[in-house]
C-alpha cells in the first residue's frame, strides 16, 4: 500500500468509527473515487486496532472503576459503576449473537454501494427523530437492563453496513430518554468488548491467511487510527450537548445521496 493510501484509510477508520456516520460508507469511497484496490484484511486489523487501542486509553479510569465493581458485585457488593459493568455485559449478547448467525449473510447480500447509501440516508434521519424527540433526562446509571438491552440490540443492527454501530446505538439511547452525552459515553463503552471480540476473530482468520503482511504499513496504520479516534472521542464527548446530532444527520443524508448518484449518474 502507498503511504497516502494508509493515511487516509487510517484516518477515516479512526474517526469514523465513532462518529454516527458510518465507517462502511466511508471506507468504499476511496476505492470508488480513486480505483484503489481493497486494502486487505491485515489493515483491517490494524486500524481497528488502533480505534480500539484510542477507546480504552481514552476511557481507562472508567474501565477500571467498572470492572472491579462488577468483581465487588460478584461477592455482594452492588453500586451504579457495577449496574453499568453488567448493563454493558447485556448490551454486548445481542450483536455476539448476531454476529456468529447472520455475519456472513449479510458480507454475501448487504455489503453493497445501494444497501451503504440506503441505510445511511435512512438511520440518519432516524438519528435526527431520536435527537428532535429525546427528553434527554437520564445518564447512563439511570437507565435499567431493559434500556441497556435495548440500545444493545440496536448495536446487533448496526452489522448491515451503512448503519454505522456508535449512530444506531445513539439513535436508540435518544429514543429511550438518555442525554446527548450519556448516550455517547454507553455507546463508546459497550463499543470495547463488541471491538475487542471483532478484532480477535478477524486476527485469527488473518493468521490463518497465507497473504504477505506489510509490518511498516500496518504500524502506520494503528498509529494514524489510534490518534484520529482519541481525538475524535475527545472532542465529540466535549461539544456534542452544544452541536447536538443535526450536523451528522446532514452530512449523512449528503453522503448517501452522493453514493446513489455514483451509482445511477
Amino acid at each position: 500500500m502507498e503511504t497516502l493510501q494508509v493515511i487516509l484509510l487510517a484516518l477515516i477508520q479512526g474517526l469514523t468509527e465513532f462518529l454516527p456516520i458510518s465507517s462502511s460508507a466511508h471506507l468504499i469511497l476511496p476505492s470508488q473515487l480513486l480505483g484503489w484496490s481493497d486494502q486487505g484484511l491485515s489493515f483491517d486489523v490494524a486500524v481497528n486496532t488502533g480505534s480500539l487501542f484510542a477507546v480504552v486509553i481514552y476511557f481507562r479510569h472508567d474501565i477500571v472503576t467498572l470492572a472491579k465493581s462488577w468483581f465487588g458485585s460478584l461477592a455482594g457488593s452492588h453500586s451504579q459503576e457495577s449496574k453499568l459493568a453488567w448493563w454493558i455485559i447485556l448490551a454486548t449478547i445481542p450483536a455476539v449473537i448476531a454476529g456468529f448467525m447472520a455475519k456472513d449473510f449479510i458480507e454475501t447480500h448487504f455489503r453493497n454501494t445501494l444497501v451503504i447509501a440506503i441505510t445511511t440516508i435512512v438511520f440518519g434521519i432516524l438519528l435526527w427523530v431520536a435527537d428532535r424527540m429525546s427528553k434527554a433526562q437520564l445518564n447512563e446509571f439511570q437507565m435499567g437492563w431493559k434500556k441497556a438491552l435495548l440500545i444493545g440490540l440496536a448495536q446487533a443492527m448496526a452489522l448491515i453496513p451503512g448503519t454505522s454501530r456508535s449512530g444506531a446505538t445513539m439513535t436508540a439511547a435518544l429514543m429511550l430518554g438518555l442525554t446527548r452525552e450519556a448516550a455517547a459515553r454507553f455507546s463508546f463503552l459497550m463499543s470495547i468488548p463488541v471491538s475487542f471480540g471483532a478484532a480477535l476473530l478477524v486476527t485469527k482468520d488473518l493468521v490463518e491467511s497465507p497473504a504477505l503482511i506489510d509490518y511498516q504499513a500496518l504500524s502506520l496504520g494503528i498509529v494514524v487510527s489510534f490518534i484520529a479516534a482519541y481525538l475524535c472521542i475527545h472532542y465529540f464527548l466535549k461539544f456534542i450537548s452544544q452541536i447536538g446530532m443535526t450536523p451528522f444527520v446532514i452530512y449523512r443524508l449528503l453522503l448517501g445521496g452522493l453514493l446513489l448518484g455514483m451509482l445511477y449518474l
